[in-house]
């Protein structure tokens, strides 16, 4: 139980542009993982990811739209309430967002860029932004990478770096916050093409893993927090044999103890293990998303899930504990739904 006895809860965003109900809570059973739809808001469009302040009282979205803003809700009950007009981002087609020192940083697709937005005390946020660290540079992949595209930003474990994610420059950049500009300390390239998605870290802060959107791998990184500096060590494919077409890797989670780490892939409708072996990952064994088009998975309280976009719905798999393998256990119809974080 959360919050003085109050039931966890799971918070869903979905695109609201293919028939998604906005943000939706769902109560979640902490003895089989369980979700149970409760209540739903669709006052802004497109709340495609979330992210809860610390103390779990405001929930941030971004409206993954051509305008792109980011919204603060107020989670105290069942029904998420809107906590003031959404804040225009300055920058299109904002994917990812995250809380980091006093701002929510939303990491722009379209535009290539990371905005800051500061955070009030009472967890609203300011009409407009303080800041925005545009990306330059391109990469290989003809279509896909003429320009950059961030997708994602989010602390380090140390809360001392912002960390942000472009598939169109094959790189990672470490930024801190100076004067509420999100502000470059340094950027790492990964192969050129492989056209990184998503990152996680490890537990322990000495690694971070990188799922490959353009090529279906993840790359293993060490991560120093000292001098904010990330190394690529190894790539690894997350499928055991080569696709029939594109892939499409999306997501990917680590388990608390440092043990696994998961990837869904799109194309393939699958979710892939790794055991986690010092600086090496090991695929172990890959089964079916229980849907199609898994864009999002989170792993909590030894339970996997899994935010299937085409099909309409979310999957839960209980995680065995030896092996780290998910096992399906149920699903709940959403339509859309593209994110999943809990309280």
């Amino acid at each position: 139980m959360a919050d003085g006895g109050r039931r966890r809860r799971a918070f869903i965003g979905s695109f609201t542009a293919a028939g998604g109900p906005g943000v939706v809570t769902a109560a979640v059973r902490p003895d089989s993982g369980a979700l149970a739809l409760l209540e739903g808001v669709d006052g802004v469009p497109d709340p495609s990811y979330l992210a809860l302040a610390p103390g779990g009282r405001t929930l941030y979205a971004v409206s993954e739209t051509a305008d792109g803003a980011v919204a603060a809700y107020h989670v105290h009950d069942d029904k998420p309430r809107l906590a003031g007009p959404p804040v225009p981002v300055d920058a299109s087609g904002p994917t990812h967002l995250s809380v980091f020192d006093g701002h929510v940083l939303t990491a722009n697709y379209g535009s290539g860029s990371v905005t800051a937005v500061p955070v009030r005390p009472d967890g609203t946020l300011a009409p407009t932004p303080s800041g925005q660290l545009r990306h330059t540079g391109s990469g290989p992949h003809e279509r896909r990478q003429r320009g950059p595209h961030a997708h994602q930003v989010q602390p380090d474990p140390s809360g001392r770096w912002a960390v942000s994610v472009d598939l169109g420059t094959d790189s990672v950049r470490v930024c801190t916050l100076d004067g509420g500009v999100p502000a470059l300390h340094r950027e790492f390239a990964l192969r050129p093409g492989s056209g990184p998605r998503h990152l996680a870290f490890h537990p322990g802060g000495r690694y971070a893993y990188v799922v490959n959107e353009l090529t279906p791998t993840v790359t293993v990184c060490r991560w120093d927090a000292g001098t904010g500096t990330l190394k690529p060590l190894t790539e690894i494919p997350v499928l055991p044999d080569a696709p029939a077409g594109d892939a499409y890797p999306s997501g990917i989670a680590v388990s608390p103890d440092g043990r696994f780490v998961w990837t869904a892939t799109r194309g393939e409708d699958v979710l892939t293990t790794f055991a986690v072996d010092g600086d090496q990952l090991h695929l172990t064994a890959t089964v079916p998303c229980g849907g199609h088009w898994p864009r999002a998975i989170t792993e909590s309280e030894g339970f996997l899930y899994a935010a299937n976009e085409r099909s309409g719905n979310i999957t839960w798999f209980t995680i065995d504990r030896r092996t780290g393998l998910p096992r399906y256990d149920g699903t709940v119809e959403i339509p859309a739904p593209s994110c999943i974080v809990f309280d």
